[in-house]
């Protein structure tokens, strides 16, 4: 990926990153791009830059003759920008509690051991980017070393590449600071007994070098039987300043993380979640886990070549060891006395080398001014992942006793299968998994029954190009390319499976758009964009068992209408309104005279309103309030998208040390099934906080969440996998600064 740094006098670093692929080609983005750090703006923002927001404004440092910052009202996508103070005042821990106030974006359940966002509909597990750069592996992110994260809404390819059919999340990393020596540490922990730590510390070698360590380790404890875990992060970077015109930032970053894999109970035959089940974990303590180790090299190099011209040039490098094992409930009688229980072992290592390189240069011609961006970037990944279903063996009479349990009837699909085994309920509360419902003595392992077992490559080479052009003041034109061209091969290992599957594809994804401005505070914008996702997956995994069939498949496509208004309300309030229609096609097999041949398929169309209200009320007041109303088909009716969103959060400054919080999060009922049922019930969830200030370099902090202590269940993984929320918690936490 390309990725362009540019930092902005002693004050934040802003890095600006092209995905250039080195094998998977299609898209073209013809509109404001927002890129690494946030996004490419329109007017002014060349596309490279990384940018930082303060109230309503995308601040980034000179670039191509950019004298002053880019406001978020010349930029035609819809994007919300958390910041690090943000991050902290609202005690968020993970992705997952940002998106709670974000309109159009929710959460997953990831299986409980990775972040999994839907955007406007599309659930994805790899559309995250650290520093423009892509992170795709399926883990829970800390937010230890993150200066701010930009969730962007719609695809946007040109920036990022493949994926984003609804969306991407960005986190832009905290950079070495030049000339300047500062710190802070952290300390919280919660009613439940988990506890955190958090340091940062920016050294000033010498008016051109800087060292920046951040370290984090959090243990984990909630609500819910068994449910522990740890995660340590070790982050340092190095800003060296190579001349006047060149800078040189080094990040290496190591993480270790391990958590108990909770997967939530189950529907019942109202299609709501049980509620009488919702304490009980359905897992067991020593199987259910998940472990993870990373570690992550980046080094960026940007040149400033004249007044009005830049290149950046970056390398990342990262390597993952991931795996995670779970039982969860696969179905339960009708009197709530038996269920059975599925899992499974999965052990994933992924390596990734990404090389981008971009060029930014703004030019008069006529009356207008041109800011065009042109990027390359190479990827080359290798990906290696096991599955093994679980195997029961069970001690009493054949097949196993879940044939007779009233869960699965004798000759269903189901019946009799060692991958399944029926407990009961009484057991499970007891932490008893060594026998079944019957009494029968039962053992379990993880590694005799082989799902699948693949091996990857991905190579992608990309080029994108881009023309940000300022036809006039009141109006402002975006157009931009990506091609891509790439190679996919997936090797199946299964014995008496054995295949090799290779796709070679060259797709463009465009985009385009146009800002018209009534006046200076106001701008009506209109995008188009598209986006594409590989036929093997957003986790490479497999195409097809059959050779012919895997290679005749095409990508899916998204292609997403916006159109939307921002207002400056004030020099610190900002309004966002947006419409956006998303048509997402896939292809599907068929075959006509025994020949494999495709046939595209519009499996899932998503219309909506994302409404945004951010920033001061006040001096003493500021505000984050969201509202999002979707509509949509699928094939089969669309999946996890709430009929309404809507959140809140106020701050208000009683006096110079004393401040209090307040905040709303409210959710329509949410589908999770193909039908009207099952679903998650509509829930609010209220949540207060607390500050004061003990002295100018010391802050206690205190947030209480589900303050009403509602049972509510916020996201699933599949029909019967329900999360519960968590009952009312209390955070406390003292942060020092030096």
């Amino acid at each position: 990926m390309i990725l362009i740094t540019i930092s902005n006098d002693n004050e934040n670093d802003y890095y600006l990153r092209i995905i250039y692929s080195k094998k998977n080609m299609k898209k073209i983005f013809l509109s404001s791009l927002l890129l690494t750090g946030g996004v490419f703006l329109s007017s002014g923002l060349s596309a490279q830059e990384e940018l930082t927001v303060r109230g309503n404004v995308l601040y980034s440092d000179q670039v191509n003759a950019l004298k002053t910052p880019v406001s978020v009202i010349n930029v035609p996508v819809s994007v919300s920008i958390i910041t690090d103070d943000e991050i902290a005042r609202q005690g968020y821990q993970q992705l997952g509690d940002l998106v709670r106030f974000t309109p159009g974006v929710s959460t997953s359940q990831g299986e409980g051991h990775r972040d999994a966002i839907v955007f406007r509909g599309n659930r994805s597990t790899a559309d995250f980017f650290q520093d423009g750069v892509r992170d795709d592996v399926q883990y829970y992110r800390s937010l230890y070393n993150v200066e701010q994260v930009e969730i962007l809404r719609g695809p946007n390819a040109l920036l990022f590449g493949r994926g984003g059919t609804g969306g991407v999340i960005n986190r832009v990393s905290k950079k070495g600071v030049l000339g300047e020596t500062f710190g802070s540490f952290s300390i919280g922990s919660n009613t439940f007994g988990a506890y955190d730590f958090v340091a940062d510390y920016n050294i000033s070698i010498n008016e051109d070098r800087s060292l920046r360590i951040m370290a984090h380790r959090d243990y984990l404890n909630n609500h819910r039987s068994y449910y522990d875990g740890d995660r340590a992060g070790f982050n340092p970077t190095l800003k060296v300043k190579l001349s006047s015109k060149t800078a040189l930032d080094v990040s290496y970053e190591y993480a270790d993380h391990e958590r108990f894999i909770d997967r939530g109970i189950p529907t019942g035959s109202n299609g709501e979640p049980v509620e009488a089940l919702a304490d009980i974990v359905f897992g067991h303590p020593d199987l259910n886990t998940q472990t993870l180790t990373a570690d992550i090299f980046r080094a960026t190099i940007t040149r400033d070549i004249s007044d009005t011209s830049k290149a950046i040039f970056s390398v990342t490098n990262n390597e993952f060891e991931k795996m995670y094992q779970n039982l969860y409930v696969a179905g339960h009688n009708a009197t709530l006395e038996e269920v059975a229980l599925d899992g499974y072992l999965d052990p994933t290592t992924r390596e990734n080398l990404i090389i981008s390189a971009n060029f930014v240069n703004e030019l008069e011609l006529g009356s207008a001014t041109h800011t065009i961006l042109f990027g390359v970037e190479v990827v080359d990944t290798d990906n290696k992942n096991f599955r093994y279903n679980t195997n029961f063996s069970n001690a009493g009479a054949l097949p196993l006793a879940n044939d007779g349990s009233g869960i699965y009837t004798a000759g269903s699909s189901q019946a009799g299968k060692s991958d399944r085994e029926t407990f009961s309920i009484a057991d499970i509360k007891a932490g008893i998994f060594n026998r079944d419902e019957a009494g029968a003595a039962v053992t379990l392992d993880f590694t005799s029954s082989l799902n699948n077992s693949t091996t990857t490559e991905f190579e992608v080479t990309s080029f994108f190009l881009q023309d940000q052009i300022d036809v006039s003041d009141n109006l402002k034109l975006l157009l931009g390319a990506r091609y891509d061209d790439y190679e996919i091969t997936v090797v199946n290992l299964k014995p008496g499976s054995e295949a090799t599957v290779t796709k070679e594809e060259d797709l463009v994804s465009p985009r385009a758009g146009i800002i018209f401005k009534p006046q200076d505070n106001v701008s009506i914008y209109a995008s188009y964009s598209n986006t594409f996702a590989p036929v093997a997956g957003e986790q490479y995994k497999a195409m097809s068992n059959n050779s012919t069939l895997g290679a005749v498949l095409d990508a899916s496509e998204t292609e997403n209408t916006e159109i939307g208004l921002k207002w400056a309300i004030s020099n610190e309030l900002f309004l966002t309104a947006a419409y956006f229609d998303a048509e997402r096609t896939a292809m599907t097999a068929v075959t006509v005279n025994n020949v494999a041949e495709q046939q595209e398929v519009v499996n899932q169309n998503v219309d909506g309103i994302e409404i945004e209200l951010v920033g001061k009320i006040s001096d003493q007041l500021e505000l984050t309030m969201s509202y999002a109303d979707f509509e949509g088909d699928t094939v089969a009716k669309n999946k996890e998208i709430p009929d309404y969103q809507f959140s809140t959060f106020a701050n208000y400054q009683v006096n110079d040390k004393f401040g209090i919080g307040f905040g709303v999060t409210s959710q329509g009922d949410q589908q999770i099934g193909t039908g009207a049922t099952p679903y998650l019930p509509s829930f609010t969830r209220v949540d207060v906080a607390a500050y004061y200030q003990i002295a100018d370099d010391l802050m206690l902090q205190m947030n209480i969440e589900n303050l009403t202590d509602e049972t509510y269940f916020p996201h699933s993984h599949s029909t019967h996998q329900a999360s519960v929320g968590e009952e009312v918690n209390a955070n406390f936490s003292i942060r020092r600064t030096f």
